[in-house]
């Protein structure tokens, strides 16, 4: 684990010690389709194929357990009862079963997206064994696939609940995270849609909880004044309250917990992105309190993307990137009339600027009258919602 990874966790609320012992519950116990043998799951699942090459899953049933509760129940800044999760990327569903041991009472629902049919053939029989159950056989990558559960009224018991009443006490969100740029994107997407009340985030403050690599977690999570600290580090800042869920000790070695074991292939890569690279389990919940407003979306996005290209230039050097005459707004951010701390210190790398400086600026950029009328920049994955991706 990275300094950078220890300083935040540490910054982190502290997780209270989780053991593996089964969740103890009024609730009968249930027969839970098994899973094979970890040591038999490589011959079971080829995961050497592209759809699923780059995707991890637990395996072990006593992780599965210990993360379950971590997300759900105890210490966790997401616990709370009467839950309906909407699990995406659960691989054959160990953590999905680890999330059925927990009682009643606090899992309410369970409905599993997964499109490759592998896994499918370990997810559906979990609908016979529980009522709380339902498994959507599609991609929980792709927009289309959250209309599709709420026309077929799969959401029409969960409230609407206005943000300023903080976190919302029934929906939840939890996915394993792919190790690639793909899952990095699928991250950063999600806490794009929080300022908008965009996606499921239309219900109110949904907390979500992410396995993810590391790398991803050091990006997500990169404080000001450190090299990872990035665009996606800003509006996560912004926009959540995270917490680490469990100790990074508590998923390694990677081969006790996780599935796949890293092919040779995969060895290839670079060493943060590859199969077997240490994992971080998170959880999160968006602010009450959103320092984007919804229509200044694009100009944050705008601005960040174009001044992080040149992240360790002082602002005063970088901010012509915002189009030309941009070096005018040095003096609306630096007026001697305003207040101390409505202004900005220019002199200030980009990787150095806190959320409240980056507020200031999105607001002069804003009010710039010779600010460009196109503020989007080509991404794919960020296109219009009529596109397959969130």
């Amino acid at each position: 684990m990275t300094s950078l990874l220890r300083s935040q966790l540490r910054s982190l609320r502290a997780c209270r010690p989780l053991h593996c012992a089964r969740h103890t519950s009024s609730t009968p116990p249930r027969d839970i389709p098994p899973l094979p043998p970890h040591d038999e799951w490589r011959a079971t699942f080829n995961t050497t194929m592209g759809a699923v090459r780059d995707r991890i899953s637990v395996a072990n049933p006593d992780t599965a357990d210990i993360l379950a509760k971590a997300f759900l129940t105890g210490n966790s800044i997401a616990a709370g009862q009467g839950k309906t999760v909407i699990e995406c990327y659960p691989g054959p569903g160990a953590l999905s079963r680890g999330l059925l041991r927990l009682d009643d009472k606090t899992l309410e629902r369970l409905i599993i997206l997964e499109d490759w049919e592998p896994y499918l053939e370990y997810l559906r029989p979990l609908e016979q064994a529980d009522p709380r159950v339902t498994v959507v056989p599609l991609s929980g990558f792709s927009w289309s696939t959250y209309a599709h559960i709420e026309e077929k009224g799969l959401l029409d018991h969960i409230k609407t609940v206005p943000y300023e009443q903080g976190m919302h006490p029934q929906l939840h969100f939890v996915s394993h995270i792919p190790q690639n740029i793909s899952g990095e994107q699928f991250v950063a997407q999600l806490f794009r849609n929080i300022p908008t009340h965009s996606w499921l985030f239309k219900y109110g403050c949904v907390p979500m909880s992410f396995i993810m690599g590391e790398w991803i977690w050091e990006r997500v999570a990169a404080l000001r004044k450190t090299i990872p600290r990035c665009k996606v580090s800003v509006i996560t800042e912004a926009t959540a309250d995270m917490q680490a869920a469990v100790r990074p000790s508590v998923l390694q070695p990677y081969a006790q917990h996780l599935h796949p074991r890293p092919t040779s292939q995969q060895l290839k890569k670079p060493e943060s992105r590859r199969i077997g690279h240490p994992l971080a389990a998170i959880n999160t919940v968006p602010y009450a309190e959103q320092v984007i407003a919804p229509h200044l979306l694009d100009a944050w996005d705008y601005c960040l993307r174009k001044l992080f290209v040149l992240k360790s230039t002082p602002l005063n050097k970088a901010i012509s990137a915002l189009g030309p005459g941009a070096d005018s707004l040095l003096r609306v951010l630096t007026a001697k009339d305003l207040p101390p701390e409505q202004r900005v210190d220019v002199t200030q790398r980009v990787r150095d600027m806190s959320v409240s400086d980056w507020a200031l600026l999105i607001r002069a950029f804003d009010n710039w009258p010779f600010a460009p009328e196109n503020l989007v920049i080509s991404d794919a994955f960020l296109e219009d919602r009529r596109d397959r991706s969130l």
